[in-house]
């Protein structure tokens, strides 16, 4: 199975300028942890935040969640995969750099958003095997 067949489709960029609150906002309405902070005109992927990047970076540091924006606390190291990918190939990504979440690019030529997959998305699609496996050695 090609990760284009599991991944969760329409991603969209929130600006770098976004608050933290916003964002957190933004997550609870999607039911998601992750968002992608880019250049929607350029089409521009810029950066990563996560509800941990939130609350740690942002509120256990003290910071004002209606002030602060996402740039301060975003993660820079974009990881990603491609459309085309196998979930092996993605799963395997995960394990390596221990994380549950990959950005999904169209192509290695345009490199455009078009999505995210998840340790989640994996285990949906019934992959329950390889999903136990990247669980494991994203927690070893």
């Amino acid at each position: 199975m090609q990760v284009r067949q599991a991944m969760t489709g329409k991603a969209e960029y929130i600006s770098a300028n976004t608050t933290l609150g916003q964002a957190a906002q933004k997550m609870r309405d999607l039911d998601v942890g992750f968002l992608p902070i880019g250049d929607k005109q350029e089409d521009k992927l810029q950066g990563v935040v996560t509800d941990r990047d939130i609350t740690v970076r942002g509120i256990a540091a003290g910071k004002d969640p209606d002030k602060t924006t996402v740039s301060s606390v975003e993660t820079d190291k974009v990881l990603y995969c491609f459309e085309s990918d196998s979930l092996e190939e993605a799963a395997t990504s995960m394990q390596n750099q221990k994380v549950y979440r990959l950005i999904v690019l169209n192509s290695p030529d345009q490199k455009r958003l078009c999505g995210i997959v998840s340790l989640g998305d994996i285990l949906q699609h019934g992959e329950l095997k390889l999903s136990a496996e990247t669980a494991r050695a994203i927690m070893a």
